[in-house]
């Protein structure tokens, strides 16, 4: 990411909302009214954890760059996938969720429908040009009952969102900067991922996308 970029934003539209099917939503530029403190947020918490190429617990190199923010970050090694309350590179706690962040996960959830959401964990996800993110559940975390929020910023991309059976039919969902995906509920193990990112350059993030996911994972 370029840090200049951080500083340039524009207006945002008007948002509206894109059911996706009961408990699954997507809340169309709900995020480009946060834009500014939300670039700003994520580029402190890169200066104090940088992006790191986790390990699949079979020994892959995970091709999208990661990191997190809050009580509890998502990691990924030869012993399995895990939340785990210490950045195992840095050897101290992750960096404090940011208040923009929760607020933003807070205000997003409710107008799903989920109220009382508070996030303690947000994964930090940089896509480059070809990387993708294969289909899976998020299912680490101990309250299912609990929704996961989205948050897509920069380059466009192509969610899929199946079923609870990897096997299920999937949409493919546009998502472009400031989209917001909430799936809870009766959808909240469904699975999901990423098709390959396309090449481009975004005004605001330059040649890549950035996901926020936020979740309760305690």
């Amino acid at each position: 990411m370029t840090p200049d970029l951080f500083d340039t934003v524009t207006e945002p539209g008007t948002p509206w909302v894109e059911p996706l099917e009961p408990g699954a939503m997507v809340l169309r530029q709900f995020a480009r009214s946060y834009e500014a403190a939300l670039l700003d947020a994520v580029r402190r918490v890169i200066d104090q954890s940088p992006l790191r190429h986790m390990v699949t617990p079979g020994g892959f190199r995970m091709s999208v760059a990661m990191t997190n923010c809050g009580d509890l970050g998502w990691v990924s090694d030869r012993t399995g996938y895990r939340y785990d309350a210490i950045d195992p590179e840095a050897g101290r706690p992750w960096p404090r969720m940011p208040a923009e962040f929760s607020r933003l996960a807070t205000e997003a959830a409710a107008q799903a429908g989920f109220d009382g959401f508070v996030p303690d964990a947000c994964l930090i996800n940089r896509y480059e040009a070809g990387t993708r993110l294969s289909l899976h559940q998020d299912r680490d975390e101990r309250d299912h009952s609990q929704p996961i929020v989205s948050v897509s910023l920069g380059l466009p991309a192509v969610f899929l969102f199946g079923g609870p059976k990897r096997t299920d039919k999937t949409r493919r969902i546009p998502l472009a900067h400031g989209d917001v995906v909430v799936w809870g509920g009766p959808a909240r193990l469904h699975h999901h991922g990423v098709l390959p990112l396309k090449e481009g350059l975004h005004p605001f993030i330059g040649d890549c996308r950035v996901n926020l996911t936020f979740r309760k994972a305690a």
